[in-house]
């Protein structure tokens, strides 16, 4: 296999989107030129059915580590899954390996969008059950004796449970053990995930350090794409961007993305020019014009020009002419609650709230508050740009 040694392919993977690099820049400067075939892996648990723009950014540096020529593995935690990443305030809910078989079940196909799974250097697939559910006490006492308590208090979300007096179950503390185990059974040279994933990613770093054969394994944590309060897009803040949205729904949402959220938009999800990027938007330019290019960039990645260009025109239609869309998205709501209309609608909960407050949410025209209560058939507009009809 060629393996690239490009001064400026390596620059980019080692520079765009990258949070920070463990051990070091120079470290993965020195390996991506070594001319070797690496094994380069992210990570994913199948805690719901679809993959989103928190999996694309580091789908997207997979995808230049694999054009390099390097070996490229897409893991899909099976097992890991079942017990889940710890989360800051409590325990998460343990799900069935059959749930999380279900929902990895079209993961492949989303991140093919990205990847390529044929050809000459083909991405793998993989599933970490297969060494993780064979593993006896024997060998579970074995890899948790390799981590100390105090190590694993490192991590913040675990000090603040302790100091908060909240619980945290021994299962929890094998979670960063059992995915950094993951990087030991596959003997990989590096790893890419999300900047929130850093402590798991450097346990598995500190583990193959430990194995007789001591191997120095590189961790590239990346940028998140966070909204203007902060939160990052994805599941748990209720705003995901979903590979299964259309065209129109991944333009419209991208379309709702604040000013200050389209020159990462660019740095993390396209190809494009950041130099260019940046002098538009410090220039006299509409931000919405940059923000249309944004959105394009991005669900030509997905679909096609044509249906980029067919998206960006229904905006204009359905929005920028502030006309009703007749393609309203139907949304069920469980109850009248803040909470359940983040979820349905994709919007943050703070963003429902600071809506609520301006004014800007309304049923057939006229302003509500979050006191309201929500019928069947109701139509509801979310500031200028969205619409929702209430199952």
């Amino acid at each position: 296999m060629n393996i690239s040694t490009d001064t400026q392919l390596i620059e980019t993977v080692v520079t765009r989107g990258v949070e920070r690099i463990f051990p070091n820049e120079d470290f993965l400067r020195a390996r991506l030129s070594e001319g070797k075939q690496l094994t380069i892996y992210l990570g994913i648990d199948p805690t719901g059915p679809t993959l989103h723009m928190g999996h694309m950014i580091p789908l997207i540096k997979l995808s230049q580590l694999q054009k390099m020529g390097h070996k490229i593995i897409l893991l899909i935690g099976d097992f890991t899954a079942r017990i889940g990443d710890p989360d800051k305030s409590q325990a998460r809910k343990q799900l069935t390996h059959g749930e999380v078989l279900e929902n990895a079940k079209l993961y492949q196909e989303q991140a093919a969008s990205v990847l390529d799974f044929d050809g000459e250097n083909p991405a793998e697939l993989r599933y970490n059950n297969d060494w993780l559910g064979k593993m006896n006490f024997a060998d579970v006492l074995n890899l948790a004796s390799q981590m100390t308590v105090q190590r694993m208090l490192d991590r913040d979300m675990f000090r603040k449970r302790v100091d908060a007096g909240t619980p945290v179950y021994i299962h929890e503390f094998m979670y960063p053990l059992m995915q950094g185990y993951d990087s030991v059974a596959m003997n990989v040279d590096g790893e890419v995930g999300g900047n929130d994933q850093t402590f798991n990613m450097l346990v598995g770093r500190d583990l193959l350090k430990n194995q007789p054969e001591a191997k120095e394994k590189f961790v590239i944590p990346m940028k998140l794409l966070v909204d203007n309060n902060g939160e990052k897009m994805g599941k748990t803040t209720g705003n995901m961007l979903s590979f299964l949205d259309s065209a129109d729904e991944k333009f419209k949402k991208i379309m709702t993305w604040s000013d200050d959220m389209i020159s990462l938009g660019f740095e993390l999800l396209t190809d494009v020019n950041l130099d260019t990027i940046e002098q538009r938007i410090y220039s006299d330019e509409n931000p919405r014009d940059i923000k249309f290019d944004l959105a394009h960039a991005i669900v030509t990645r997905f679909h096609s020009t044509d249906e980029a260009d067919a998206a960006k025109q229904s905006w204009i239609n359905d929005v920028q002419k502030d006309n009703k869309p007749t393609d309203i998205p139907v949304i069920s709501l469980l109850e009248n609650s803040i909470e359940t209309l983040s979820v349905a609608t994709g919007e943050s909960k703070s963003q429902i709230k600071r809506s609520f407050k301006e004014g800007a949410i309304k049923r057939e025209g006229e302003k509500i508050d979050e006191t309201h209560q929500l019928k069947q058939g109701d139509i509801i507009q979310i500031g200028k740009k969205r619409w929702f009809q209430i199952k």
